[in-house]
């Protein structure tokens, strides 16, 4: 049951990233001469089927997509549907089985993720299978950490602590059956997070590399030196 099909969240405004995402969505930004939608699509290697949503200026992205016969382009129209409302809206052309999710405003300097994800994937006993990366190893992220680890590798959430010791590199598999349980069109892919961590079927994996923010301005010379010294 190893997912066949990814989704690349490529709608949102990129609010952070202003004033370069004025005229520019922000999976257009470039790190490397290469804009971030195509990093994210490099670790995708293989897959036949790779759904990017977008709405933020998506003719710009459309475009730029238009000669990968693998990628399908679904635009949100009128409003944007957030995570969990555009994976569900996906649903049609992704199929019912697993699917990798990942957002296109990070760069991964180190090995690529997709594979360890995949190797650790078991659909006996995980719904949810998210990569993490120690916060040390985070570069160019201002937030906290988001989790911590328990038992067989169990996600927890931060709660009320101050910090935790993973953030979440938006990098995940996801079993999609939870979606038919949730009415609304748009919502955050917490809302699914939430039920898989009480039936103990949301599950986290360390990456070994280093990890780049790449939300702000400040993240793209941030990614490249750390390409740079990979």
């Amino acid at each position: 049951m190893n997912p066949k099909a990814a989704m690349i969240f490529a709608a949102g405004f990129g609010t952070r990233m202003a004033p370069l995402t004025d005229q520019t969505p922000k999976p257009m930004i470039k790190v490397n001469g290469k804009p971030l939608i195509d990093h994210s699509l490099s670790l995708l290697d293989g897959f036949e089927t790779i759904v990017v949503n977008t709405h933020y200026l998506a003719g710009q992205i459309e475009t730029h997509l238009a000669n990968r016969p693998k990628v399908t382009c679904l635009r949100e129209e009128p409003e944007i549907r957030e995570t969990g409302g555009g994976l569900k809206n996906a649903l049609p052309v992704l199929g019912g089985d697993p699917v990798v999710v990942m957002n296109s405003d990070a760069v991964f300097a180190g090995p690529n993720p997709v594979p360890e994800l995949l190797a650790r994937w078991d659909p006996d006993r995980m719904d949810a299978l998210l990569t993490l990366v120690p916060i040390e190893q985070c570069i160019a992220h201002e937030g906290s950490g988001d989790f911590t680890l328990g038992e067989d590798d169990t996600l927890i959430r931060r709660g009320k602590n101050l910090t935790a010791p993973y953030v979440y590199s938006g990098v995940q598999i996801l079993k999609t059956d939870w979606l038919a349980g949730i009415s609304e069109t748009s919502f955050s892919l917490n809302l699914l997070w939430n039920q898989m961590i009480a039936e103990q079927r949301a599950f986290g994996w360390v990456y070994s590399g280093k990890w780049v923010d790449v939300g702000r301005p400040s993240g793209i010379q941030a990614a490249e030196k750390a390409l740079g010294d990979v």
